[in-house]
């Protein structure tokens, strides 16, 4: 299994890089290749992307969920991946985001791409742009701030997905 960990620091407070981090339906307008992103319920999210120049398409469920400081995740169908996200206040406007993915390599060109360091940059070039769009806005799409710890799932006091200004 291949892991990578990159970081990047955002100039906005811990809680809007958080809450938009929990915007999953958005990677899509920061994540290189990812098509769809699409939230089943509270812990399941199906994903849609090209990997080595194929579409791939797995689920994923959230093993732990932390507001402001952590989502961690594993696939339990189709493409092989597990990580975590976690998030560091630098001060009152300034977060680090750390993602640290581990995933499995599936044939030669995706085995090639991990061993020149393709994925590694994807990921670091995802991190630049999501910098990049939540700077730009300032503000979250949106936010849900409920927990998850393995199978159990505490919901905010608003108990859904708070909507935002797109």
């Amino acid at each position: 299994m291949a892991q990578i960990e990159k970081s990047v620091e955002v100039d906005v407070p811990v809680s809007v890089t958080y809450n938009q981090w929990t915007q999953f339906e958005d990677f899509p307008r920061f994540m290189e290749g990812v098509k769809e992103v699409k939230q089943l319920d509270d812990k399941r999210l199906r994903w849609r992307a090209e990997v080595a120049g194929k579409d791939v398409e797995w689920l994923a469920e959230i093993t732990s969920q932390e507001p402001d400081r952590r989502i961690g995740w594993k696939s339990i169908g189709g493409a092989m991946n597990s990580g975590v996200v976690l998030f560091e206040p630098l001060g009152p406007s300034k977060t680090r985001v750390t993602l640290n993915l581990q995933y499995e390599p599936e044939g030669a060109v995706e085995n090639t791409g991990s061993a020149l360091g393709v994925v590694s940059a994807r990921v670091g070039g995802d991190l630049k742009r999501f910098k990049e769009f939540i700077e730009e806005r300032g503000r979250a799409t949106g936010g849900w701030r409920g927990e998850i710890h393995g199978s159990e799932v505490r919901k905010s006091d608003t108990g859904a997905r708070e909507a935002g200004a797109s």
